[in-house]
């Protein structure tokens, strides 16, 4: 069975300030609770072909997994892809602006656990689903800093 979550959030900044940050792999572990490490097997910046290493906690399991870009249109859509490791994934951000000016981001995972039982892919759906929302929040929160967080 597969696994297809979608989270979404707006983050009051503009698209290009978010986009960039989102985009670049090296911030991966200041926003995604899970990651613990990245390494480019490629030489950065990020485009379509780049490879990065991944190192993340799921579920109790460690999981290292290389990313290959696969699809990459600077501020709006950046879709990675990997087919090896427990878990084959693809992973797509896509940002909007907003009529404000800010951004709305879409984080989408989906892939067939293949390391884990069939039967866990509704537990892993779940799971997924809190992740990203809780990494989304950090984002925001990373993004819009205090002064913005409050409203002012």
């Amino acid at each position: 069975m597969a696994v297809d979550v979608s989270t979404e959030t707006v983050i009051r900044r503009p698209r290009r300030d978010v986009a960039a940050y989102a985009a670049n792999p090296d911030n991966a572990p200041s926003w995604y609770v899970n990651i613990e490490a990245v390494q480019w097997k490629t030489a950065p910046p990020a485009g379509v072909g780049s490879q990065v290493a991944f190192v993340a906690h799921f579920l109790g399991r460690r999981l290292a997994y290389t990313y290959e870009i696969v699809e990459f249109a600077p501020g709006e859509r950046l879709v990675m892809r990997t087919a090896e490791g427990p878990f084959p994934m693809e992973t797509t951000y896509t940002w909007d602006a907003t009529p404000e000016g800010h951004t709305r981001m879409v984080l989408r995972n989906r892939g067939t656990p293949a390391g884990f039982s069939t039967l866990a892919a509704p537990l892993m759906a779940s799971a997924m689903r809190r992740a990203n929302k809780k990494d989304l929040a950090r984002l925001k929160a990373l993004l819009e800093g205090p002064s913005e967080a409050a409203g002012t």
